[in-house]
């Protein structure tokens, strides 16, 4: 990638949006959204069209992609479908898929947008031609496009009430300690503007790891809050989230919810539990006792929820390539569970629908080959060939667990999907 041009910081505040506008028709095409300008990382960026791309199934997927990176030595792009498990361990995925995403997709992009401090940095294949500077002081108009069918649940109430007390009885067999159990809302038939949903959701959740991924006909609309995995030099660290409050009324309210879910002992221990998990898998592939966790159940506020979130770090061993690093701790702890391997076998038996891209990661490798993935949570999918509109939420399921709490839980995660679905596009979820 070869720099092309340097621009003072606009005062456009829909650039983004008009950089992802104009390149809509592009069958790659990913924002990865900050929302903040503190701090010496972007704000946001962008990377668009496709100079080179791989598309891969479940096995051998890590591999790929070590080659695919070797081969360019350059900024790539791209996704981690959960479902790569199935190349990683003897598991497999049968249960009902409505988006067709692939196992694993990256790219190298024709065009890579950095907005930072006080300017935008414009990058472009040394194959492409200069890139249109004046599209950059256009204007975002977004369309009214009405939704045209009622999102449903794919587990009644009751199921999932009665799906909880069913793991909670593994759980009290000895064959897990935690699992984290998901469930599908989904509309079929559906008209949908995807970028326009993604700036509504964007907007309402200002989430640190929010992304928009355009995958040919797939979208991904994520307001995640959540880091799997960061990688400068050899250090690498992770934040699972485990534990979550709705955000109050009031100052005093939100401050008792805080303190009310770092003292919560279930939180906690759900908490501790994927943290030992993470620390588990960096040191297959850290320096001796290099693992270390740097900050233990951090209480964290976002738009919409509070969040208990731990911070786990490493240094790699000398010998550790960046296949092994995703091979030893893919598919995130805080979405599989513990034990890991028993927890991702009875997610696939209790859970009634493929989750693809969602617990999945998204995200970029750099020249370097360091790189920063974020967990595919608070996420839309969208494939507008059969027009199918899929969103799953869940939480961990202890011995601790109370069915109907667990089940409002889930409600306040997709808060904000709900909001921006409904307020805009949906009838109620029946």
């Amino acid at each position: 990638m070869l720099l092309q041009t340097h621009i003072p910081r606009t005062q456009n505040a829909d650039l983004k949006y008009v950089l992802l506008d104009f390149f809509e028709k592009e069958s790659n095409l990913l924002l990865l959204d900050g929302n903040t300008s503190d701090g010496d990382a972007f704000e946001w960026l962008i990377a668009t069209g496709s100079v080179d791309e791989i598309s891969v199934g479940e096995e051998g997927a890590f591999d790929a992609l070590q080659a695919f990176h070797e081969k360019h030595k350059d900024w790539v792009f791209g996704s981690l479908s959960y479902d790569l498990k199935n190349g990683l361990e003897d598991l497999n995925s049968d249960n009902h898929d409505g988006v067709h995403a692939p196992g694993l997709h990256f790219f190298l992009p024709k065009y890579l947008f950095f907005y930072k401090g006080d300017h935008l940095l414009v990058y472009r294949n040394e194959s492409q031609k200069e890139f249109p500077t004046e599209i950059l002081s256009g204007s975002f108009n977004a369309s009214c496009t009405e939704f045209n069918c009622s999102v449903k649940a794919k587990v009644s109430k009751s199921s999932y009430i009665d799906k909880v007390n069913h793991i909670k009885e593994h759980i009290k067999r000895g064959d897990i300690y935690e699992m984290n159990y998901c469930q599908e809302f989904y509309a079929e038939d559906t008209a949908l503007e995807p970028l326009n949903v993604f700036k509504s959701l964007n907007e309402v959740s200002k989430a640190p790891f929010s992304c928009y991924f355009k995958l040919g006909a797939i979208h991904l609309i994520s307001a995640s809050p959540e880091r799997f995995l960061k990688k400068e030099g050899r250090r690498i660290i992770s934040q699972p989230i485990k534990g979550t409050r709705k955000r109050g009324l009031t100052l005093e309210e939100d401050e008792l919810l805080k303190k009310e879910l770092l003292d919560n002992q279930k939180e906690r221990s759900e908490n501790v539990m994927i943290v030992d998990l993470v620390r588990n898998d960096l040191s297959r592939i850290a320096e001796k006792d290099s693992v270390k966790v740097d900050e233990l159940f951090g209480i964290y506020t976002f738009d919409q929820v509070h969040h208990m979130i731990s911070t786990i770090s490493c240094e790699l061993s000398e010998a550790t390539q960046m296949k092994d690093v995703f091979q030893a701790s893919f598919p995130m702890g805080s979405m599989t569970g513990a034990p890991k391997i028993s927890a991702m076998k009875l997610i696939e038996t209790f859970e009634e629908t493929k989750r693809g891209l969602y617990s999945g990661a998204v995200g970029y490798i750099t020249p370097e080959g360091d790189f920063d993935f974020n967990v595919v949570i608070r996420s839309i999918q969208y494939n507008a060939l059969n027009k199918y509109l899929s969103f799953m939420v869940g939480g961990a399921i202890t011995m601790g667990s109370e069915a109907e709490l667990e089940y409002e839980e889930c409600l306040v995660k997709a808060k904000a999907l709900f909001e921006v679905l409904e307020g805009e596009y949906a009838e109620k979820v029946s």
